[in-house]
C-alpha cells in the first residue's frame, strides 16, 4: 500500500506498507541517492511477521524535495510524523547509511519509539565537511551525472557491477531520477551531522551490519559505532555500501533474526 502524508512544514512525503496490521512494526530507512524500492529484498523476507514501512526521505523517490539545506534533525521528524500518521507508537528501525544516522538519531531523541535497532554501512560521522560541502556544490551546479560513476563505484563492488549489471543499472536510473535539490539537501545535512558525543545515549539493542569492502564507511567505522553503543553487537559481511542488495539473504537473515526477540 502506498501512503502520503504531510510534514508539519508542508512537504508531502510518501511510503509503502505492507504485512499484518497486527504485527510488530519495522521502518526501512534508506540511503542517499536511493529511494525506498532498495528494499525490496527486505520487505519480502519480513513482510510475514512484521508490519513493513519504508519511507522515502525527502528529497527522494516520491516525496517532495524543497530547495534548501536539510538537516538530521529534519530528516528524523519526518520519520516520527510518518510513525504518528499510522498511529504507530513504537517499532524496530533498520537504517542504512544517511538512514542510518537517522536511525541513530531517533534512537537517541525518541528513544520510547524505538524497540530494536540496526545501523548497516554507517557511522556516527559520515565523510568531512569539505567533502559533502564538495559533493553539494557540484550537485547543484552540474546534476548528479556529474557524480554518478563515483557513487555507483562505491556502491557496490567490481565483481557486483560485472555480476550483476542490471541491478547496478537500476540503481544508476534511481539515482539519476533524484532531484538534485533533493540530494544536495541531504549533503548540507550530512556535512554537519555528528552522533559521535551522543550514540553512548542509545539505549535500543542494536545491530551494526558493516561492509569489509567499503569504502564509505569501512569497517573501522562500523566497529567504532558497536563500540560506542552500549547494547550493540557487530557483523561485517563480504560487502561494499550497499549491503543489503550486495547480501540480500544474509542481511535479511540478520534483521529477522535480531528483531525475533
Amino acid at each position: 500500500m502506498k501512503i502520503e502524508f504531510v510534514a508539519d512544514d508542508g512537504v508531502t512525503l510518501a511510503a509503502s506498507l505492507v504485512g499484518p496490521d497486527s504485527a510488530p512494526a519495522v521502518l526501512l530507512l534508506h540511503s542517499l541517492g536511493c529511494n525506498s524500492a532498495m528494499w525490496g529484498p527486505q520487505i519480502a523476507a519480513l513482510q510475514q511477521q512484521f508490519r513493513v514501512i519504508a519511507l522515502d526521505m525527502r528529497g527522494h523517490g516520491a516525496s517532495g524535495a524543497p530547495d534548501g539545506a536539510y538537516r538530521l534533525e529534519r530528516l528524523s521528524l519526518d520519520a516520527l510524523a510518518l510513525l504518528d500518521h499510522l498511529g504507530i507508537p513504537s517499532t524496530h528501525i533498520c537504517g542504512i547509511s544517511l538512514g542510518g544516522m537517522i536511525g541513530q538519531q531517533l534512537a537517541i531523541i525518541a528513544p520510547h519509539r524505538i524497540c530494536r535497532l540496526v545501523l548497516a554501512n554507517t557511522a556516527a560521522r559520515i565523510g568531512t565537511v569539505q567533502s559533502w560541502e564538495d559533493r553539494e556544490n557540484t550537485v547543484r551546479a552540474q546534476g548528479l551525472a556529474a557524480i554518478a560513476d563515483i557513487v555507483l563505484g562505491r556502491f557496490f563492488s567490481p565483481a557486483f557491477h560485472a555480476a550483476h549489471p542490471h541491478i547496478v543499472a537500476s540503481f544508476r536510473a534511481t539515482l539519476l531520477a533524484t532531484p538534485s535539490q533533493g540530494y544536495a539537501g541531504c549533503c548540507a545535512a550530512l556535512r554537519v551531522a555528528d552522533l559521535t558525543e551522543k550514540i553512548g545515549n542509545i539505549s535500543s539493542p542494536t545491530l551494526v551490519i558493516g561492509g569489509e569492502g567499503d569504502l564509505s564507511t569501512p569497517p573501522d567505522h562500523a566497529r567504532a559505532l558497536a563500540a560506542g553503543i552500549p547494547q550493540a553487537e557487530l557483523l561485517l559481511l563480504d560487502a561494499t555500501h550497499l549491503s543489503s542488495v550486495e547480501q540480500p539473504d544474509v542481511f535479511s537473515a540478520a534483521l529477522l533474526k535480531h528483531f525475533a526477540y
